[in-house]
């Protein structure tokens, strides 16, 4: 499998981390958000530290047995360490194999069993296939439930010298700061406006709204754009501009019906990440009331405007709320019930004047 090309603004760190290759330290902790190409850049440099013969860039030549290997997910010294749930799991047998028997959810978490399986598989052949360096990929490593982040953590502490960890992070403070102090920290940086949009629109991405949504993250926001994310932000963005004339138990009825659709959680569409996109409408919604363009969804500011003119209070109120359901929004107790409560105060809160 063949990657696309880092985009320029990641240019500068791949250059700098090219220069001192030989005094790179044996774990890089890479940080930023999702969307900001932690995993093409960790992708990138793990096929340039294991190829023969690099392009004239640094690179991977795309073309030796090592590259050719890592291509097809082969390289006896390459590993990664993700969650069985963003594995990409193909039943050859078909549906119905297990005898209607109802598969168990993958885990979301990295597990102590797959980082003992990791250690095993990093002391055979210690030495690499070739005597080169062994590369291990985390993402995201505060998915480590706390066991498996202090066995990784013994490897850490007791690096051989051969294996280097690149360690991606959505959110490094959920790391335990004995991982963190063990790697040197990367921040990836973010485009600047004018060279995201230029990037968006040689990716042809028709919908410029969606860089906003994606907090100026213009790999996230292709993401979107190409995914079914995208058909149900503007299903949500109907369902509040149209907020008057809808019943809200009703209205929380649909939003459960689109959650437990097949596929909706392997997209990315959980109850989490609706109320996350709640809060950008009533963020949006404060900014117009202030006189403000929106941020998030900017492609439906002319409704914004006509709700929320006037009624700035009102939508600062409903955010803090929403605030407030965060943490129950991963294990709600009743989730047609959770959604019901937070349809009623939306409704309350924006029509009740």
């Amino acid at each position: 499998m063949s990657l696309e090309a880092l985009p320029e603004w990641l240019q500068p760190l791949w250059r700098d981390l090219r220069a001192r290759e030989g005094r790179l330290p044996h774990a890089l902790l890479f940080c930023g958000p999702s969307g900001s190409g932690k995993r093409l850049f960790a992708e990138h440099l793990a096929r340039a530290l294991l190829c023969q013969q690099r392009d004239a860039h640094g690179g991977a030549c795309g073309q030796c047995p090592d590259c050719t290997w890592i291509a097809s997910g082969n390289h006896p010294d390459f590993f990664t360490l993700i969650p069985a749930a963003d594995e990409a799991v193909v039943d050859d047998e078909g549906e119905g194999g297990d005898g209607g028997k109802k598969e168990k959810a993958k885990s979301t978490q990295i597990v102590i069993d797959q980082v003992r399986g990791l250690q095993a598989s990093l002391e055979v052949g210690a030495g690499g296939h070739a005597g080169g360096r062994r590369i291990v990929i985390v993402d995201p490593a505060e998915a480590m439930n706390t066991a498996a982040a202090n066995a990784l953590l013994k490897s850490l502490e007791e690096p051989n010298g051969l294996a280097m960890y690149l360690m991606l992070s959505h959110a490094p403070r959920r790391l335990l700061p004995t991982i963190r102090s063990r790697c040197q920290v990367i921040d990836f940086p973010r485009p600047d406006a004018a060279e995201a949009v230029e990037w968006m629109k040689r990716a042809g991405i028709v919908n410029p709204a969606l860089l906003g949504f994606a907090s100026g993250l213009p790999l996230a926001a292709r993401e979107l754009a190409a995914g079914p994310l995208q058909v149900s932000r503007q299903q949500l963005a109907a369902d509040l501009s149209n907020l008057r004339v809808r019943d809200p138990l009703r209205l929380a009825a649909d939003w459960e019906a689109r959650l437990k659709a097949k596929g909706a959680a392997e997209a990315g569409f959980t109850t989490s990440v609706l109320l996350s996109w709640l809060q950008r409408w009533l963020s949006d919604g404060v900014r117009v009331a202030q006189g403000l363009s929106p941020r998030f969804f900017a492609d439906h500011a002319a409704e914004l405007q006509q709700l929320a003119r006037g009624n700035g209070d009102a939508w600062l109120h409903c955010y803090r709320e929403m605030n407030a359901h965060r943490p129950l929004a991963q294990h709600p107790l009743n989730q047609r019930l959770f959604l019901e409560e937070i349809a009623l105060n939306l409704y309350r809160r924006l029509l009740t004047r």
